[in-house]
């Protein structure tokens, strides 16, 4: 049966090359969606098997629409990342001068990592919002007209749609990169590596004084590295919040399996959304006192006192 993998379309997102750059992906088919949300609730109806998101960019953080997707609903898991870097142009019908530009189209992602370039280079350019990149581009090629008169994209979506380069590489930071994880419902965990990383929710039960500090410590004194840690509003009441968090290793570790556990006893919920190999391949340096031998003889040493 063939693997459908939905992500976040129209063709030419980099989404899309996210999706196209995950080898296994290759004998699937490819489903765009319009938006992270639609992508998520089709895999959780079984229309797909896996959809490839936004999560995190090296400029903006975490992408808010995939980290809100993911702590709600029913349960879903991470089972891969992949890095894509990432190049904008600016394009626009063929034809059209830089002068002529009153209103570019991009997603918001997008515009917050050209911001510069616009104030330099259209500095009376008014910003128009799109679901993504590629959407802003689409826009471009066909007869409806649209609210702004150029897109920042990536090259693939100008190429893809007919559309005119009038500039490259207009990123404010070169090396800008995002990461996008691929989704699936929960089932068999990718195997163990050694150069894994896991994903977690966090709700507190309470928002009082060291709350977060509670949680911290869990994975403090076991030696576990976060690797990202973001806040996201509960949307339940103004000032509730809760924890999105990565961080090195994988839930059959010793040390993971235990500080999920105190975790598990501190907050109000731990929604575990996987663990997974780490793309760049680079091993977890596990902490002194802090490997699955060091948990075992500590264990093996508290059932010796209990006589069992």
């Amino acid at each position: 049966m063939t693997t459908r993998y939905g992500y976040l379309g129209p063709e030419g997102t980099f989404t899309q090359m996210a999706l196209l750059a995950w080898g296994q992906s290759h004998d699937g088919e490819h489903i765009a969606f319009g938006s992270v949300d639609s992508a998520l609730d089709a895999l959780r109806r079984s229309e797909i098997d896996a959809a490839m998101v936004p999560i995190e960019n090296s400029v903006e953080g975490g992408v808010s629409a995939t980290l809100d997707a993911l702590a709600s609903g029913d349960p879903l898991v991470v089972i891969g990342e992949v890095n894509v870097p990432i190049t904008f142009v600016l394009a626009a019908p063929a034809g059209t001068r830089r002068e002529e530009i009153r209103a570019v189209g991009t997603h918001s992602h997008a515009w917050a990592q050209v911001r510069g370039w616009m104030d330099v280079n259209l500095p009376d350019a008014a910003y128009v919002p799109t679901l993504s990149t590629a959407a802003a581009a689409a826009g471009l090629s066909g007869e409806v007209s649209q609210a702004y008169d150029a897109a920042v994209c990536a090259p693939i979506a100008a190429e893809n749609h007919g559309l005119e380069v009038l500039a490259t590489d207009i990123g404010d930071r070169s090396g800008a990169v995002t990461r996008f994880v691929l989704v699936s419902r929960p089932g068999t965990l990718p195997e163990r590596t050694g150069a894994d990383k896991t994903t977690v929710m966090l709700f507190q039960r309470h928002n009082r004084a060291g709350g977060l500090l509670e949680l911290l410590e869990q994975f403090a004194v076991r030696g576990i590295n976060m690797t990202r840690l973001e806040s996201r509003p509960t949307k339940n009441s103004l000032g509730s919040y809760c924890f999105s968090i990565d961080f090195e290793g994988h839930v059959l570790d010793e040390r993971v399996g235990e500080a999920l556990m105190g975790l598990k006893r501190v907050c109000a919920e731990v929604r575990f959304l996987g663990s997974y190999p780490r793309e760049d391949g680079a091993a977890v340096d596990v902490a002194p006192l802090t490997t699955d031998a060091d948990f075992g003889r500590a264990r093996d040493w508290l059932r010796s006192l209990r006589g069992t």
